[in-house]
């Protein structure tokens, strides 16, 4: 009973083991599988090339399109690490179970036979030795005895050893067999463990990351209104702008030209450079299908001025002149509708044919100019001081709009002609919504804008060199546009030092202003495009306040110019309008009326 129960212990074992094999090499099979599917998707992460539309990409943009390869060079170090928990897997795992399988159960069930041979042999010969007859000859009886005895040594002899090969492989499978599970599961875990290092080391750029796509998400939705306005802008005057390309002013123009048999409207494609004041015309010709297709090389010309053609003075609508220096007479011009005649007089710098139409400015008109500047900035400085006194701690100022009633309402009342030049936000007729959003109206209808901004220069990871470019542009605004922006900027200031309260930080300012104080001159798919760049330029504006809005100098030493765009002056100089140069380590400004660059570490800042 006791070698029955034996045996079905040693096929329990044997079958489990079995069973166990089957599966560990089935979990590295299915591992190997898992792992050339994670290669496969981190080299798919490896080769995607992550491109934004634009001419340009803002830091955000870069990161989040580096992020990609980021991430695949992290999946790449997890599955080295695996690789090398597969490859000793079958070491560790499979190779001790099957050892043991084969060798330790293998061995039992050797004893088995033998111990099951012996015991038939031996219960044989007992048999025939018990029916032996008495009356057998002395002789033969011992000799029964002697082989009787023979065959009980062997039969104990097998079943000591079944016995023993038995309790061996009931104790040594409490370690050997526990052994390799426990070494597979140490790999395991060590797998694992390599991933929690390598997390906590991608925890700072996540972070970063993170940061990057908020600031992505929160320009796209601060961004998307814009987009939206200009799109419909657009839409509703579809030839009420200037398509985006090289030139200044470009498109198709209807040009008189005399025939035999009178004067022709011929269609041509012309361009103009204003720069160079370059006029060009292609001459076109209908193909097949109604398309038009340029048929001779551009003729060029040299602009010499531009006017308007009075309506009562030719047959034709929307028609201007231009005379060229190299054609003798004037060039009528025809364009496709009176926006686009606009558009093309102004990049011209056409005349209107009344001569008396440019009214002279007289002291009374520039007086009442100033009056009516003084008016805005004592309104924007009272809506300032009211966001500062009743709700700089706000959540969300800026970003929550106010009823659109109320802010058509203050706004009427500002634009109204009798409007008083220093308007009372009384608290409880004007809601601190009303007056940001009322603000934010206020600015955009000022026109403070900054239109000359460079985005190449934003592509550059030197901050200085932002910085610089920044400053540059911020003086190319009119003075009074310039105090205008210095009144707000301060005021932006301010507001972000206290945003762990009202959650506007820096990023969050700039989305909000970019679009106020950054409109593209024209209004084009590219503009679209470039909306995303407005907010950095506020930003920088806002972190670099000081550094971009100074403007007087003193010399600390005395300084003699090399050459002819640097300025000489003695130690206690005073520069007025300085900012910074194109040119590191140097400053440019204005001294006793002559302009020039100055040595940055020879002055100090007033």
């Amino acid at each position: 009973m006791g070698s029955i129960l034996k045996a079905l212990e040693l096929e329990r074992t044997n079958k489990f083991i079995k069973e166990l094999i089957k599966d560990g090499t089935m979990l590295i099979n299915a591992l190997k599988n898992l792992s050339i599917a994670v290669q496969k998707f981190s080299q798919s992460l490896q080769d995607f090339q992550f491109e934004c539309i634009g001419d340009a990409e803002t830091d955000d943009e870069i990161n989040i399109a580096q992020s990609f390869k980021e991430f695949a060079q992290l999946l790449h170090t997890v599955e080295e690490e695996r690789r090398r928990l597969i490859q000793n897997a079958n070491d560790v795992l499979i190779a001790p179970l099957e050892k043991f399988r084969k060798e330790q159960i293998g061995a039992a069930k050797d004893g088995k036979k033998k111990f099951d041979k012996e015991s038939e042999k031996y219960y044989s010969v007992l048999d025939k030795h018990l029916n032996l007859s008495s009356r057998k000859k002395e002789a033969h009886l011992q000799e029964a005895d002697t082989q009787i005895e023979k065959e009980w040594q062997n039969f104990y002899e097998a079943s000591l050893q079944y016995v023993f090969k038995v309790q061996e492989v009931q104790e040594k499978k409490k370690f050997e067999f526990v052994e390799p599970l426990l070494a597979f599961l140490q790999g395991l875990f060590t797998f694992y463990h390599e991933g929690y290092e390598l997390a906590q080391e991608f925890a700072p750029y996540k972070q970063q990351l993170q940061y990057n796509l908020q600031n992505t998400r929160n320009n796209f939705e601060s961004t998307r209104q814009e987009v939206e306005r200009l799109m419909q802008r657009m839409k509703s005057a579809p030839q009420d702008y200037k398509p985006p390309g090289q030139w200044t002013m470009e498109g198709y123009l209807y040009v008189q030209e005399k025939r035999p048999l009178g004067f022709a409207w011929i269609k041509h494609y012309c361009t103009y450079e204003k720069a160079t004041k370059t006029f060009s015309m292609t001459l076109c010709e209908p193909k097949s299908g109604g398309k038009n297709g340029l048929v001779s090389c551009p003729e060029m010309f040299k602009l010499k001025f531009c006017i308007r053609r009075k309506t009562d003075s030719i047959d034709k609508r929307f028609c201007f002149d231009i005379e060229v220096v190299e054609r003798h007479g004037i060039i009528t011009l025809q364009a496709q509708s009176e926006a686009n005649r606009k558009l093309w007089l102004e990049a011209m710098d056409g005349k209107e044919p009344v001569q008396d139409f440019l009214i002279k400015c007289s002291v009374l008109s520039v007086l009442s100019a100033i009056v009516i500047y003084i008016g805005r900035f004592n309104f924007v400085r009272k809506c300032i001081d009211a966001v500062e006194a009743r709700g700089i701690n706000a959540m969300g100022l800026y970003r929550m709009s106010g009823v659109n009633s109320k802010v058509q309402k203050l706004m009427n009342t500002i634009f109204a002609p009798k409007a008083a030049p220093d308007m009372d936000l009384d608290t409880e007729l004007w809601d601190m919504k009303t007056i940001t959003s009322g603000l934010k109206n206020y600015l955009r209808y000022l026109n403070v804008v900054l239109k000359e901004c460079n985005y190449f220069s934003l592509e550059s990871d030197d901050q200085n060199y932002r910085v610089r470019a920044v400053h540059a542009l911020v003086y190319k605004l009119p003075e009074k546009n310039r105090e205008m922006l210095d009144l707000l900027l301060k005021h932006l200031v301010k507001v972000s030092t206290h945003s762990q309260k009202n959650l506007m930080t820096v990023s969050n300012l700039g989305v909000i202003f970019g679009p106020t104080l950054m409109r593209s001159q024209e209004e084009t798919v590219a503009a679209m495009m470039n909306i995303k760049f407005q907010n950095i330029v506020v930003e920088i504006l806002i972190e670099n306040y000081e550094k971009v809005l100074y403007d007087q100098a003193k010399a600390m030493y005395a300084c003699k110019a090399e050459h002819s765009h640097e300025l000489s002056f003695p130690q206690g100089a005073i520069f007025t309008n300085v900012h910074t140069s194109v040119e590191p380590g140097w400053l440019q400004g204005t001294y006793e009326g002559k302009t020039g660059l100055i040595p940055a570490n020879y002055v100090a800042f007033l």
